[in-house]
Parts: C-alpha cells; structure tokens; sequence
C-alpha cells in the first residue's frame, strides 16, 4: 500500500477574508474577519464607527456595546449570528471597571455563554480605546 499523507485526505477549506475598512487593516495586514470551512474568526474590535470615529469616549460599556455590535455585524455578513460564538477574549484598559464590559457582554451572550477571558492591557492602538473585544464562531 503506497504511504498517504494526512494532508493529502483531507479536502482544503476554503478561506474567505471580511474586512471592515478600518485604515489599519492594510497598514497591519490583517482582516476583520476570517473564515474557515464553518469557523469565523474575529480580530480584536473597538468601539469604532462607520466614520472611524470613537463611540462612547470614557465610557467603557458604551464601548463593549460598540465593539459587540461591530462583531455581530462582521459576522452576519459571514453568514453567522451571534449565537455561533464559542469564545471571546475582552481586552480592557481597567479591569477595576470590568463589570461595565460584562455587563455589555451578557447582554449579547448571557443565554449563549461562550467561553471568555478579560484580561487588563496597559494600552490600545488609541488612547480613547478602552476596550477591544476577539471573538470565535463556528457556524452549526
């Protein structure tokens, strides 16, 4: 029997790149989004708006509101809901506020419960970005 490769059984999965525009996208040289056969994987996502401008200046839940509903976005045009989301990871620059980003976060998840990590950065790519949000959906 001649040898087989793994990677020879099993068919490629096509890969699908979603951007959102956002100036550093290019600059950086990533996507919003990226899809894999069922799989969406989402970037780290501030609270940015259609005109690049920050949503909810010192407002750490606006911004969580914000970030969340530019996830929901990317993924609808993936073709997936929010309910697909297994795993976010929420990226603030206070963690003595984190109850403002949880309070966001169920909002959007509180019967779904992915798994999720918050962790305290020093900093985002602006200083008025208090929050980034990464977020995993598998399509069912």
């Amino acid at each position: 029997m001649p040898f087989i490769r793994l990677c020879d059984t099993i068919p490629a999965m096509e890969r699908e790149n979603f951007s959102s525009g956002a100036k550093w996208e290019p600059i950086v040289g990533y996507s919003r989004a990226v899809k894999v056969g069922n799989m969406i994987f989402v970037t780290g996502t501030t609270a940015t708006a259609e005109d690049g401008s920050i949503v909810g200046i010192g407002d750490l839940y606006a911004q969580t509101r914000q970030s969340l509903a530019n996830i929901e976005k990317v993924l609808k045009r993936a073709g997936a809901e929010m309910r697909h989301v297994v795993r976010t990871r929420i990226y603030v620059t206070d963690i003595r506020e984190w109850e403002k980003a949880g309070k966001a976060h169920a909002e959007y998840f509180r019967d779904i419960r992915p798994a999720t990590t918050m962790v305290e950065v020093s900093k985002l790519i602006v200083p008025e970005m208090l929050v980034e949000v990464e977020a995993d959906a598998v399509i069912d």
